[in-house]
């Protein structure tokens, strides 16, 4: 049915509005479509209904967070992806997630158009369309926020002239969260000197006030993560069960001026809990089982597949190759990471693979043969002595 619009739809005012706004500018009926991937707040059955009270023809939530969890935190965690050496990509993670579905359930309806509520000065609304691009290149993507020009003030007076039951208006904070994390933007912190205040986290606790440290086994096959403690969860109730246990501890909290695709730099502070605690864990476990040239490329990767996914290109080519040889170099990392989480941090204090590479006998000093060392040790530096030895000619 061309003559529809399918709607990725929050809850929020500004998608809430769009519905209408939507039908109005576009002559369309608007389907929404709400994905869940672990963003809580109100229930999904309330979000339908309201959808459907503002002017939605119909309303399809879709449960994603098994799939969020398997099929983009999983490898997010093999590549140990942090943009910039510090973003765990909270948000960048779930959009071509959500993209994929709103361009399939478009697809599904025959819809020739799809929308997001993304305004015009942020990284998402690159990565949804071009996601919906890359899945469904035939749909056309509009963004009523930004190419209807809906204003914060034109979204409550609409909102209060048709009497939409949009809940709670938008507040002044921006605040993004899903399974991986929690993104806020918020009007003080534009500020890059001033300091987040306590309440702006809901994730982690204060790590400043005094507790007792709690200490946690992870066990990975081949990269993923399989069990805690011994017991064995799914991908989805690890990362639960860790933004829970780390967040106690005040784990995970990032505080980052990052630059953005769309070529500013911007104040971001983010919580991630489980993502902090579960990358040093298998950080440590590749430099266990992974050898040193594999390792020194790998990391170098990891930045490149960090940026592809915060640049909104999930479903590029160049992407997909990078995974293939991320997946290669997971086939030895199995294996136990003990961590000790206590006061903001999460500490290595013991790892133990039966892919190790680690040999005792070669790395004590008390039995290691040394005798063939100081010959290494004048091959390794000739190039430094022959070209110094020029360098003084000259």
């Amino acid at each position: 049915m061309a003559d529809r619009v399918v709607l990725a739809y929050s809850g929020s005012l500004g998608t809430a509005v769009a519905i209408g706004w939507l039908r109005d500018v576009t002559g369309k009926d608007v389907v929404a479509l709400t994905v869940d991937v672990g963003q809580g707040g109100e229930d999904t059955g309330v979000l339908r209904q309201r959808a459907l009270d503002c002017g939605a023809v119909d309303s399809v939530v879709i449960d994603a967070k098994d799939e969020f969890a398997d099929d983009h935190l999983v490898p997010a965690l093999k590549a140990n992806a942090l943009y910039q050496k510090r973003y765990p990509l909270v948000s960048a993670l779930s959009r071509p997630l959500i993209a994929k579905h709103l361009a399939l359930t478009a697809k599904q309806l025959g819809a020739d158009t799809v929308a997001h509520g993304c305004t015009g000065v942020g990284n998402d609304q690159v990565r949804f369309e071009a996601a919906v691009a890359a899945v469904a290149p035939e749909l056309t993507s509009v963004a009523p926020v930004r190419d209807l020009a809906l204003t914060p003030e034109q979204a409550v007076a609409y909102a209060t002239e048709h009497g939409l039951p949009v809940g709670q208006p938008d507040g002044p904070d921006t605040i993004d969260q899903n399974l991986w994390g929690r993104a806020v933007e918020t009007a003080p912190l534009e500020d890059p000197w001033t300091a987040p205040a306590e309440d702006l986290y809901a994730l982690t606790q204060d790590p400043t006030v005094p507790r007792d440290a709690d200490e946690v086994t992870i066990t990975f096959e081949q990269g993923v993560p399989v069990a805690i403690d011994g017991q064995r969860f799914s991908a989805l109730r690890i990362v639960q069960e860790l933004n829970a246990l780390a967040g106690k501890h005040g784990v995970g909290r990032v505080d980052v001026v990052e630059d953005r695709l769309v070529g500013i730099k911007s104040r971001e502070v983010y919580e991630a809990p489980a993502a902090v605690a579960l990358i040093t864990a298998h950080e440590e476990l590749e430099n266990l089982t992974l050898e040193r040239d594999v390792l020194r490329y790998k990391r170098r990767v990891e930045a490149e597949w960090a940026d592809l996914v915060y640049d909104g290109l999930w479903f590029s080519g160049l992407k997909r190759s990078l995974d293939a040889f991320v997946d290669h170099t997971q086939l030895h990392v199995t294996g136990d990471v003990r961590l000790q989480l206590h006061g903001g941090r999460a500490v290595v204090t013991g790892r133990r693979s039966s892919q190790s590479l680690y040999d005792y006998e070669l790395a004590t000093n008390d039995t290691a043969d040394q005798s063939q060392a100081k010959g290494f040790v004048d091959i390794w530096s000739r190039p430094s002595r022959i070209a110094a030895r020029r360098d003084r000619a000259n």
